[in-house]
């Protein structure tokens, strides 16, 4: 699989993410649905924490990659959406330091919601992935 940035801007650089991802050579596409911060079991997680309910969301994120046989390094497109992002922007470094430590920047969408289909969860993360 080959991976070419696109960045007609660079600001979004600075953030960890690229404007676009141009993939060529891959045999394979996972399309993970919303990982928010539950348990193995799916019970809710940290309510009120948007913190700790990114980290989860994330480690989520990255079980269903790990299954997948991929990781973090393979994810090429992630939505983010979250009932509060004046709250989550703080926290945003949690989300752009493990992508950065996987060497990723993938095209990436934060998206302001009303809530979430699980009552109390403030983040959920969507993403694709190729290999």
């Amino acid at each position: 699989m080959e991976r070419t940035a696109v960045n007609p801007v660079t600001w979004s650089q600075e953030l960890g993410f690229n404007q676009g991802e141009l993939v060529s050579g891959h045999t394979r596409t996972l399309y993970i649905a919303g990982q928010t911060a539950v348990s193995p079991d799916g019970r809710p997680e940290h309510d009120g924490d948007v913190a700790a309910q990114l980290a989860l969301a994330v480690d989520n994120l990255e079980a269903v990659l790990r299954a997948a046989g991929m990781s973090l390094a393979n994810l090429v497109r992630l939505n983010v959406y979250t009932t509060d992002v004046d709250e989550l922007f703080p926290h945003y470094g949690v989300l752009a330091a493990r992508l950065g430590a996987a060497g990723v920047a993938p095209s990436t969408t934060m998206l302001g919601v009303t809530r979430l289909a699980i009552p109390g969860q403030m983040v959920e993360l969507e993403g694709t992935a190729v290999a």
